[in-house]
């Protein structure tokens, strides 16, 4: 063997340098060793086993209770256990489910009983995309790049444990074909603009269901459409897309920008046009009511009287006709009337001292 090699007297020795009893030197009589031996390990183990002796009731007759204790050790070692408070310990009797327990210091007898840990009620995230499982044909045929995540969390311990062999998975596989499913049935630039939200909710809507009929204790908390772009080798194209649909949507802006002020000044212009047309009519009617008034009047006193109102009307119109002449009416006879009579000094002074 490896711990075989010579000794001092050309025999083979053991792992301590003397050679196995019976083969090599006699073993020294009385248990003790000879010169330059260490004790091998059968003489140990004896040893030990006369301490123990020694040291139990009784002469050594209750040596029986070392392994009952040293068993029971590692029975109660094995039996408890700490349960985090974000923990839910689940208990099992030879393999079969007996009961779910909180958190805190636990027993489980073991090997009986064992209890197994699982995170609940903690909020775990899965992520989608970024490589090539993220390329998805959309609904009008184009190919989109998405990345999503999904949060979930444990709300039943024993299915999440007994229900399905390995429930992350499943959730990973669900959500997967749920997104592909609602994608594969939207247009791409709707994924792209407004209708994320309702891709969003539709997919939790459909892996909700799925892993309800499951029943694997999993309930879905929200899904996030992080990204939703063209594929990298046309992303530029589509770039470029977006910015004439931008250059596009800013020109009809500025347009009806253009419309609304010509419009507004329109309508303030015809506003006015309007009030002034009201106030010329409202005047004109005013002006006619008065002169139609103080025709009546004129009228009313003409019957009353009608040959003082004749004269006075008649002497009224001369003097407003005869006013800018230079006649001067000095009797109601023909011969009174003269035709030329430059009589400045007995003339009106106009106002400021002209004639």
């Amino acid at each position: 063997m490896p711990w075989n090699k010579e000794g001092g007297d050309g025999n083979k020795g053991g792992p301590w340098g003397q050679g196995p009893w019976g083969n090599g030197p006699k073993r020294p009589q009385g248990g003790g060793r000879g010169p330059n031996q260490t004790p091998d390990l059968d003489e140990m183990l004896r040893r030990a086993q006369d301490k123990f002796r020694e040291v139990m009731p009784q002469g050594g007759k209750g040596a029986w209770m070392l392994p009952l204790a040293l068993l029971l050790c590692v029975v109660a070692y094995n039996s408890v256990y700490k349960v985090q408070t974000d923990e839910r310990g689940v208990v099992l009797t030879l393999g079969k489910y007996t009961r779910t327990v909180g958190d805190g210091l636990r027993f489980a007898f073991w090997p009986v009983e064992t209890l197994e840990k699982t995170k609940f009620g903690a909020v775990n995230q899965i992520n989608f995309g970024g490589t090539d499982d993220g390329l998805m044909l959309a609904g009008d045929q184009n190919i989109v790049d998405i990345q999503f995540t999904v949060q979930w969390q444990i709300v039943n311990p024993e299915q999440y444990l007994f229900q399905a062999q390995a429930p992350d998975d499943l959730v990973r596989a669900v959500s997967e074909s749920a997104m592909r499913e609602v994608v594969g049935r939207t247009n791409a630039e709707l994924i792209r603009t407004t209708g994320r939200q309702a891709v969003q909710d539709e997919v939790r809507d459909i892996i909700k269901a799925t892993l309800d009929s499951y029943q694997i204790g999993i309930q879905v908390n929200a899904v996030n459409l992080e990204k939703a772009d063209p594929p990298k080798q046309v992303i530029a194209a589509f770039e470029e897309v977006q910015r004439a649909e931008q250059n596009q949507a800013q020109a009809i802006n500025q347009a009806d920008l253009y419309r609304n002020q010509k419009l507004r000044k329109a309508e303030g212009d015809a506003a006015k046009l309007l009030e002034d047309a009201k106030a010329y009519k409202f005047q004109t009617v005013a002006d006619a009511q008065g002169e139609a008034q103080r025709f009546l009047s004129i009228y009313n006193q003409y019957k009353d009287a009608k040959d003082v109102t004749r004269e006075r009307m008649f002497l009224e119109t001369m003097q407003q006709v005869l006013s800018q002449t230079n006649k001067v009416i000095l009797g109601t006879s023909k011969d009174a009337v003269v035709p030329y009579l430059p009589l400045p000094a007995i003339q009106p002074k106009a106002v400021g001292g002209n004639p």
